[in-house]
């Protein structure tokens, strides 16, 4: 990956290794522009989340590797927020940050990506799940507090599949996206997840691209040997639909890179 936005740290209590190692590791890939986005703080949940004491750490930690390598990878600084109505905190929307990532791991509370309670698939109609969903993303991207959509069709991980039409549940989720002129993450995770493929499905990446929708790239790594592990499948899947070029963001402005 040119680009690697989404990565975490051992601040959000389910990720391993130092910030050095995440950036030596892309650096030996070839990355060019690397992003930590660990999770940002929240009143709920806070188990796989930084605290809010930990936030001034977390941002002194990246701006001092950002100046360490400074020669050799532009490192950026980011959240990802978790979207959930009533709880996501103003100390992080106003974050002096590169970018946020937006991303929805709950419906109604339910963190329906979580091993733990993977059980409630049984108590509920598949596709109402799905349309809950992106009816969820939808909502989220119409606040235009975020300027980039993580893992859009996260809630496949399990491999609980619709048997409607994806790219029609999907449909107002995807204008709301690029109403509110966002970014579109290929997140490579899902290859590391029961669903083996990437984050969105190349069905859904059409449509985006149909829509006129950029996009970036993501290891989402939770260890350093997670850094562009499946490298050459993300870059071949934006190929493959038409994308040439991903974008970065500086003090929240676009830039654009060819790949």
């Amino acid at each position: 990956m040119i680009v690697d936005m989404h990565n975490h740290t051992p601040l959000c209590n389910h990720a391993e290794g130092s910030m050095d190692e995440y950036i030596q590791r892309a650096i030996s890939k070839g990355v060019k522009i690397f992003g930590f986005s660990d999770h940002a703080p929240m009143d709920f949940d806070p188990k796989y989340r930084m605290t809010f004491e930990d936030m001034p750490q977390y941002e002194t930690d990246i701006l001092h590797v950002k100046k360490k390598y400074q020669h050799d990878i532009t490192i950026l600084l980011g959240y990802e927020v978790d979207y959930l109505e009533g709880h996501m905190d103003e100390r992080v929307l106003h974050a002096h940050v590169d970018y946020l990532i937006g991303s929805v791991h709950f419906i109604d509370e339910w963190g329906f990506d979580n091993p733990e309670f993977i059980g409630e698939y049984e108590n509920a109609d598949i596709n109402e799940i799905w349309q809950k969903y992106f009816d969820t993303i939808e909502n989220m991207a119409k606040t235009k507090l975020f300027d980039i959509v993580g893992h859009l069709d996260l809630i496949k991980v399990f491999k609980f599949m619709p048997t409607k039409s994806i790219t029609e549940i999907a449909k107002n989720a995807l204008l709301a996206i690029k109403n509110a002129n966002m970014v579109l993450e290929i997140n490579a995770a899902g290859y590391r997840k029961p669903i083996g493929e990437a984050y969105p499905s190349k069905e859904l990446l059409q449509a985006a691209y149909k829509l006129g929708i950029p996009i970036t790239f993501s290891s989402d790594a939770h260890t350093p040997e997670q850094i562009c592990m499946f490298d050459s499948k993300v870059k071949q899947l934006a190929k493959d639909v038409g994308y040439t070029e991903c974008v970065y963001f500086i003090n929240r402005e676009k830039k654009f890179l060819k790949f």
